[in-house]
């Protein structure tokens, strides 16, 4: 996300925000996240090093009901439910899938470094275990006798005594200044230190807006959402009815498997947490950003979760596909009615045949080995996989309506509008594909392991006896004087 205002994050219904900054040290107290409201949300703390990402997205993720979690996590999340904060960190660390997920995006070369430093991290801690129990082992040193002063040295220290006095005044300035100087050392040093960059979370869940840092010892509010507006004029009807019926069976329905017991019923309020979060958001990159007036130096970035835009696109496309074919069906019958002679065929005739031939393609995509959606160039033909839970009762709403057409041309007109925007519908998953693909490729390029590669290339070029050349060295590998790199001679 490029900016924060409503024009730029409204259309994109963001469940939630993950904000990435350079971390400095923040002092706080446990005290301050003290909420007893801050119980039901899911929140796990930090444990592991270089893993804040993948905790910020879990603690985003497992507070949205309106998300397909899967069953891998829709079980953790059901049996991490009664653990503490910590134990639920834990838990992350331990889990082989979020490990398995985690680590598929990392770098070999990360791998081997983390590694590494696993292996130097153990043995200085049997290193530092050796040495103390050497010291243990050493007896005490012998005591010394204790020397009385004489009556010279007595005489000289009540002169030092004196003395102090006068000074008092003056160590306590240098006192002073040596303070001074050791918080100028410590800004420098902290200045000086290896920029690191942690992530944050920020999610609705129960009618208020969290700040989710593992780091931190628990959730911290942000504000609270404003209650849901009581509908006026209430509706009473046989429908209506029958839910009421079916609530007073279930007193907590809950339609929603990802959602935990107590889940909020506002699936995804965007506007209204979005106004309250935005103002937390200035103050943290004003707080974390860059020190250039101009803005110049960013040090932070924003991210938001948000539904699949191919799973969107592709829904469009197979809803108007199959209004493609009720619509058909429908002209056809509805000619069959006002035309005792008429041909089902005849159908064509009413309808533009520029569109006629567009809709051989429009409705399929030229690659359907990379898309769910099949290729169909007639009604009724490889019914495509829908995402959104209400495809069905939609596709059933606007299935009534094509019914209630009254008149053959009614339908063509509707055919036809039918087909311009499955054109549309059809560039959009296509763009999304490209997208798609274009993020596989750089996945595969930021994770190939280029090492082994190199070190074959090196030694081959050194067997050949390549690489002495190439690096300004005689035949044996000393570095050549008197002539500048890379020139011929």
């Amino acid at each position: 996300m490029y900016d924060i205002e409503p024009w730029a994050v409204d259309h994109l219904h963001p469940h939630g925000l993950i904000f990435c900054f350079m971390w400095r040290k923040d002092a706080h107290r446990p005290a301050d996240f003290d909420d007893p409201a801050a119980e039901r949300v899911w929140f796990a703390n930090q444990l592991s090093d270089d893993a804040c990402a993948t905790h910020a997205i879990l603690n985003v993720l497992l507070n949205c009901p309106g998300i397909d979690l899967g069953d891998e996590l829709r079980g953790f999340r059901r049996e991490t439910e009664g653990m503490s904060p910590v134990m639920r960190g834990l838990a992350v660390t331990n889990s082989p899938i979020i490990r398995t997920a985690h680590n598929s995006l990392t770098r070999p070369s990360d791998i081997r470094a983390s590694l590494n430093n696993i292996t130097i991290t153990t043995s200085d801690a049997e290193k530092r275990k050796e040495k103390e129990r050497k010291a243990e082992g050493k007896p005490p040193p012998a005591k010394r006798a204790k020397i009385t002063k004489s009556p010279k040295a007595k005489g000289k220290e009540k002169a030092k005594t004196r003395g102090k006095g006068r000074k008092g005044k003056e160590s306590e300035d240098e006192d002073r200044e040596e303070v001074g100087e050791k918080e100028k050392e410590n800004e420098d040093g902290n200045e000086n230190e290896e920029e690191t960059y942690h992530f944050i979370g920020y999610v609705p869940a129960y009618g208020k807006v969290w700040e989710l840092d593992g780091l931190k010892s628990g959730p911290l509010e942000v504000g609270e959402l404003p209650s849901p507006t009581p509908n006026p004029n209430p509706v009473a009807s046989s429908s209506s009815s029958s839910f009421s019926t079916a609530q007073e069976s279930n007193p907590n329905p809950n339609p929603n498997p990802n959602a935990p017991p107590n889940a909020p019923q506002n699936q995804n309020p965007n506007k209204a947490w979005m106004s309250i979060v935005r103002p937390a958001l200035r103050m943290k990159m004003e707080k974390y950003g860059g020190s250039g007036s101009d803005g110049s130096n960013i040090r932070f970035s924003l991210l938001a979760i948000v539904d699949d835009l191919y799973q969107k696109a592709s829904d469009e496309l197979e809803f108007l596909k199959r209004e493609r074919g009720a619509l058909e069906r429908r002209v056809q019958v509805l000619l069959r009615e006002t035309e005792e002679r008429a041909v089902p065929e005849e159908w064509v005739k009413l309808v533009d045949p520029a569109l006629l031939q567009t809709a051989a393609h429009a409705f399929s995509l030229p690659s359907p080995i990379h898309s769910p959606i099949h290729s169909a160039s007639g009604p009724g033909l490889g019914l495509g996989r829908t995402y959104a839970p209400d495809f069905g009762a939609r596709r059933m709403e606007r299935d009534m309506e094509i019914l209630r057409m009254t008149h053959p041309h009614e339908a063509a007109r509707a055919w036809e509008a039918c087909v311009r925007e499955a054109v549309r519908a059809r560039v959009g998953v296509e763009d999304e594909l490209a997208k798609g693909g274009r993020a596989n490729t750089d996945h595969i390029k930021r994770t190939f392991d280029y090492e082994p590669f190199i070190r074959e290339f090196l030694l081959r070029a050194h067997r050949e006896g390549l690489l002495n050349a190439l690096l300004d060295r005689d035949d044996e590998g000393r570095k050549r004087r008197g002539r500048k790199p890379g020139s011929k001679g």
